[in-house]
């Protein structure tokens, strides 16, 4: 099971989100949760690198949703560290 983090920027994004759109995005956290503990992404979730920004990644999550996140240092031997950037409606 990957660790994880939220930096602030993420946390207040997270507060201007609807419940609906908070649904979403938690459904689509066990998909890639799966994701990163088998390597392998889900289609749907849309995984993919962000041009110009080196070690940032972004998960599409709704038709009108995507978060960014990167890795970071692990925290428990063997298990990916996920940092949340931001997460946008």
């Amino acid at each position: 099971m990957p660790t994880h983090e939220e930096l602030p920027r993420f946390l207040r994004d997270w507060e201007r989100l609807g419940p609906q759109q908070r649904r979403a995005f938690l459904s689509a956290l066990s998909l890639f949760i799966a994701g990163v503990a088998g390597q392998s992404f889900a289609p749907q979730l849309r995984v993919k690198r962000v041009q110009g920004e080196p070690g940032v990644w972004e998960m599409t999550w709704a038709a009108d949703g995507r978060a960014t996140f990167s890795y970071g240092a692990e925290r428990i031997a063997g298990q990916p560290h996920v940092v949340w950037r931001r997460r946008e409606p």
